[in-house]
């Protein structure tokens, strides 16, 4: 048994925000359907790296799902969608804004059709002047102030690879439809549940909100920055928070060898001993948290005098017998590699029926009695026949409607 048996979800969604939503509801156990345009989603052909197959792109964010294909334009393709709304739980979309009431589905009409439905949307921005602007995942990161804390102090704004306009939304969808599932248990009703792209990157961007409002009293003494204007500035790899860390640079002196240090007061003496200056232990000018913050620079140029005569690995190894925090900058190559995140299952192969095998990213969520395995993306419409036939459209209708660009 999983979390979410019994659960059917209609997934309107294309490219990566709602996909990536729906399937952590699919790992979670619901039944996911996707329903796709007859022409698919358009990251089935986007960044190919085999000829005529279903991309990567599209592989490793519809895992554990099925597919249906419907043409909504079509009057018949409308009154399937209406029986399939009114066998679903939940409805997922992240169309432009107004989309899918311009197909005549307004909420009022939906809920009209199905009292128990989750209709959720995601959108880049929420109702107000950016409404119709149109969001991509940098830009989300622009508007949600990631850029402009992210980069070294005297370079300009940076993305980050993490896509957390895109994914990062979809993790935030989901909890919304989780609970709004919840509710409906008590109420027997579904309701709305709307995410925008600008708000969830907001939201994970909240403790640079808490330094510009610290800034209004001075100085951010925890920054390595040496001047304050009236905004958040970029800090490189500072943490900004409690405990000071940065990448420090370890041998051969590749692009991805680094270590992250973060130096804590209770892990101070030992770390004084480890980079070979114990005696910056008992230094008045370094002994205290308070006396370090000053020069940070100079902290962890003194300890990357000591990493860099050494891999990243050995230095991991040597700050963790003394439990000081650290982590290796992993590639998405040794990420891929990585024999303790397969064993975790976090780093899966599947079986793909036409590409073979491909590894992807296993469910992050792990329940006790509610066990994941991940099975491959679908086909495009490689569903329609049970689908449809469990609504009661007869075999020789369905190949009437594939015929006519219905389904």
């Amino acid at each position: 048994m999983k979390a979410l048996d019994g659960v059917r979800v209609l997934d309107m969604t294309h490219v990566q925000s709602g996909p990536s939503c729906t399937q952590l509801l699919a790992w979670l156990g619901a039944d996911v359907v996707k329903l796709e345009a007859p022409t698919g989603d358009i990251t089935r052909r986007q960044l190919r790296d085999v000829p005529d197959v279903d991309s990567l792109y599209f592989t490793m964010l519809n895992c554990n799902k099925r597919s249906i294909t419907l043409n909504m334009k079509s009057e018949r393709g409308r009154e399937l969608f209406t029986e399939l709304v009114k066998s679903a739980d939940v409805l997922v979309e992240n169309f432009g804004p107004g989309a899918v009431d311009r197909m005549g589905f307004t909420w009022d009409r939906l809920s009209e059709l199905n009292p128990r439905l989750v209709y959720a949307s995601i959108k880049g921005f929420g109702p107000g002047r950016y409404a119709g602007f149109k969001a991509y995942e940098v830009i989300a990161q622009a508007m949600g102030g990631s850029m402009s804390t992210t980069g070294f102090e005297d370079g300009p704004p940076l993305a980050t690879g993490a896509q957390i306009g895109d994914s990062g939304t979809g993790v935030h969808a989901a909890a919304g439809i989780l609970a709004a599932l919840y509710q409906r248990t008590r109420t027997g009703r579904g309701q709305r549940v709307q995410v925008a792209m600008q708000h969830a990157v907001l939201n994970l961007c909240r403790v640079k909100l808490r330094d510009q409002q610290r800034l209004a009293h001075g100085p951010l003494r925890e920054y390595p920055n040496r001047t304050f204007g009236d905004e958040v500035p970029r800090s490189g790899n500072a943490s900004g928070g409690g405990q000071p860390g940065w990448a420090v640079r370890c041998a051969p002196g590749g692009p991805n060898d680094y270590v992250y240090v973060i130096v804590q007061p209770v892990g101070w003496r030992a770390l004084a001993a480890i980079i070979g200056r114990p005696e910056l232990a008992d230094d008045p000018e370094w002994a205290t948290p308070e006396a370090r913050l000053s020069k940070l620079d100079k902290l962890f140029q003194l300890i990357e005098e000591w990493s860099i005569r050494q891999d990243k690995w050995a230095v991991l190894d040597r700050l963790n017998v003394e439990n000081i925090p650290c982590g290796p900058i992993l590639s998405a190559r040794e990420l891929l590699e990585d024999e303790s995140l397969r064993e975790e299952g976090v780093v899966v192969s599947v079986e793909h029926p036409e590409r073979g095998s491909f590894v992807t990213v296993g469910s992050p969520l792990q329940l006790s009695a509610s066990p994941v395995e991940v099975t491959t993306s679908p086909l495009l419409g490689e569903h329609n026949q049970e689908i449809y036939a469990a609504l009661g459209v007869p075999p020789g209708e369905l190949a009437e409607l594939k015929t006519n660009g219905v389904i």
